[in-house]
């Protein structure tokens, strides 16, 4: 539930951690703006986040690249806190302090994890509500569980948590526990604050770490408690990446989350899957092909480089290669969009074909109607976008112009070569180009003459 739905809009405030470099992953560019389908790492987390709380209660804090991050994201609506000194995941709330002051409630999220759930961010912040926790942590059951921090709850069915108990602090009775800190908290603000400041870098990394509120609050006789996952097994959803294996292995687990297959969708090796798309059964996507935010029907053919974003594609089109379709685009049902054309909000009805080198913008072609190769609708006067509609069974002859706004008939032709820019009526021949001169021997004479010279 959103902030504002029945609830103060100070009821809770989000925290993004994303100021650090990401060492481990030896790159130059700040960690959280490497990629897995197709957006930066923080740029999930911040969509996630966005489906529990306003754009205004969300604040992300930069630090290493501030300015690379902050371009990166700004058109989210998020805020922003700087921490000039990146010295733990503590100092970033300390960094954070004045930010969420008046809120009720901080949920804390890493801007490296980015399979983080809405439905499971609810879950935690619901949890920690009804259990009116001061502390509350998100975790985990991995099958390695090697080099994070255990859980120790009170008993086996106790949600209240003893410790957290660091891989190298693990006594031997400890070692056996799979469940796992995933470095996402919910706390009561006024009880995050009063503590805030007692956290220190006392400890190996020489860092102040967030963690270890869980053990001031506890020593204060505060309510920490814990909440698992739950994501179909699924543990990678609370966990980030260190190499670039892991986010390799993120962004395969991303695609395969976001995509649906129906039964007999053949996908050839590197095509690229983004977004939330759908293939229907009996498709076939071929090599070098990238498909974002699409629905395709059943039996659709994608030939090799083509390019698809925000479009529906229905039963039985054929697209490609080298094709581009653009969002808004609507393909009907065995629609033949052939190789370099381009289609921007723009709907094909049922049959019609465009085969070669064409654009069509703001367009609505009707049903059984041929588009020729090179025609292009010209949707822009500079100023406002304009539409061009063609009607069913209509022929467009090759490297025509069609100046929009502009109707064509059913069953119209237009001649090869021609400019368009009045209406044309049902079944009418339209020609808009200069007439044919022939001055016969023209060209040897221009040869001769330069051959004295």
């Amino acid at each position: 539930m959103r902030n504002g739905a029945g609830e103060s809009n100070r009821k809770l405030a989000v925290v993004i951690m994303a100021a650090g470099k990401g060492t481990r992953l030896k790159s130059q560019r700040p960690k959280v703006l490497h990629e897995i389908g197709g957006q930066p790492l923080v740029a999930h987390v911040i969509a996630a986040a966005r489906q529990i709380a306003e754009p205004d209660d969300i604040y992300v804090v930069i630090g290493h690249q501030a300015e690379k991050v902050r371009s990166a994201v700004a058109s989210t609506g998020v805020r922003f806190v700087e921490q000039r000194e990146q010295l733990g995941t503590g100092h970033a709330i300390q960094c954070a302090r004045s930010a969420i002051e008046d809120y009720e409630n901080v949920l804390v999220l890493s801007g490296d994890v980015p399979l983080i759930r809405p439905e499971t961010l609810e879950r935690l912040w619901n949890f920690h509500r009804t259990e009116e926790a001061a502390m509350t942590i998100l975790t985990a059951a991995v099958e390695d569980p090697s080099g994070y921090g255990r859980i120790v709850r009170r008993g086996p069915d106790s949600p209240e948590v003893e410790a957290i108990v660091e891989q190298k602090a693990l006594t031997a009775g400890q070692e056996s526990l799979r469940e796992i800190n995933s470095g996402i908290y919910a706390f009561q603000t006024a009880p995050l604050l009063v503590h805030l400041d007692r956290l220190s870098a006392d400890n190996a990394n020489r860092e102040v770490i967030l963690t270890d509120m869980a053990g001031l609050l506890r020593a204060a006789g505060e309510r920490v408690v814990a909440i698992q996952a739950e994501a179909a097994g699924e543990a990678a959803e609370v966990l980030g990446a260190n190499t670039i294996a892991e986010l390799v292995a993120l962004d395969r687990t991303l695609r395969m989350r976001t995509a649906e297959l129906a039964a007999d969708a053949v996908i050839e090796p590197f095509v690229q899957l983004l977004g939330r798309t759908k293939i229907g059964s009996g498709s076939l996507i071929r090599s070098y092909t990238v498909i974002e935010d699409c629905t395709l029907g059943e039996g659709v053919l994608i030939r090799q480089s083509s390019v698809l974003s925000g479009s529906t594609v229905a039963d039985g089109a054929k697209i490609g290669p080298f094709a581009h379709l653009r969002p808004g685009s609507e393909i009907g049902e065995d629609v033949h969009i052939g190789n370099f054309v381009e289609t921007k909000k723009t709907k094909l009805c049922k049959g019609a074909k465009a085969g070669h080198l064409t654009y069509l913008g703001d367009a609505v072609v009707g049903e059984g109607t041929n588009i020729g190769a090179g025609t292009i609708t010209c949707n822009y006067d500079g100023v406002n976008k304009h539409v061009t509609r063609i009607g069913k069974d209509a022929f467009v002859g090759s490297d025509s112009t069609l100046v929009a706004p502009v109707t064509v008939g059913d069953g119209a032709y237009l001649g090869a070569g021609s400019c368009i820019t009045s209406d044309v009526p049902a079944n009418a021949l339209a020609l808009g180009r200069a007439r044919q001169i022939v001055k016969e021997g023209w060209a040897a004479e221009q040869r001769a003459g330069r051959k004295k010279k």
